[in-house]
């Protein structure tokens, strides 16, 4: 009689069944995320996931993410770079960048802009198009300054596109209270946050799939960020932990030492 399974198979079991589950769910996950992703419910350490990954041959399905232009070359003033690359601010609401990126479907080009929060890591506004201008922008804008209130003073950081340089956005950011900040010229990594984020959405989302219609493309665009990029997805700059959680974090502690 053959004896039963001992408890670390068993248990090599049930992690590899959760990985599988979590591969075909989010086939662009590499083994760091993956590890965050099952150590709260298995307790397992890196090398035991990458063995597993091995053994059930899962490996992240990545695709290269789309590279927009900027149309940079207009007459509208240019702020000064005031983040210098200091993309780790300590308090919610006191730094956000911006940028805008391009999305096929069948319907042609569907334009997004976002708004990131630098202490959060969380996307806190959004807003598409099918024409890119500063209307784009400044909806993003309006959606994050509803949703999180931020009071006078916080740095909105962004290219030199004429989106961002434009009157309209100007007057929006003036009437919020916000002072601008913009990346040197021909320079992507003063704003290389905005940039990862559209590079995880590209490969984790749209590089997966085919979209027919551009109100196809928001409705799964609108689940990645809230459904699992600001609620599940685990950010090693804020300690393996999802931008939501992270958030809840800050106010409670905000909360107890007041």
């Amino acid at each position: 009689m053959s004896q039963p399974p001992s408890a670390r198979i068993r248990k090599n079991q049930a992690i590899l069944r959760d990985l599988v589950q979590l591969h075909i769910k989010h086939p662009a996950m590499g083994l760091d995320m993956l590890h965050q992703m099952l150590r709260p419910i298995h307790g397992c350490g890196r090398e035991r996931v990458r063995r597993l990954m091995k053994l059930g041959n899962i490996q992240s399905v990545r695709k290269k993410a789309y590279k927009c232009t900027t149309h940079s070359k207009h007459h509208s003033p240019i702020a000064p770079n005031l983040l210098c690359r200091n993309f780790s601010h300590a308090l919610p609401n006191a730094a956000w960048v911006g940028d805008i990126t391009y999305i096929t479907t069948g319907e042609g080009w569907l334009y997004m802009a976002i708004v990131k929060d630098l202490c959060l890591k969380k996307v806190v506004g959004y807003a598409f198009s099918d024409r890119v201008d500063s209307r784009l922008t400044v909806d993003a804008l309006e959606m994050a300054v509803k949703r999180q209130k931020p009071k006078k003073g916080c740095i909105f950081h962004s290219d030199r596109g004429i989106q961002y340089a434009s009157n309209a956005f100007r007057n929006a950011l003036a009437r919020h209270g916000f002072v601008q900040s913009m990346s040197r010229k021909g320079d992507p990594y003063d704003n290389a946050v905005a940039e990862n984020f559209f590079s995880c959405l590209k490969c984790e989302c749209v590089h997966l799939q085919q979209f027919a219609t551009r109100a196809q493309a928001k409705c799964e665009i609108f689940r990645y960020i809230e459904a699992f990029y600001n609620a599940i997805r685990p950010h090693s700059a804020i300690g393996w932990m999802a931008p939501n959680a992270y958030e809840r974090c800050m106010f409670d502690s905000f909360f107890e030492s007041a």
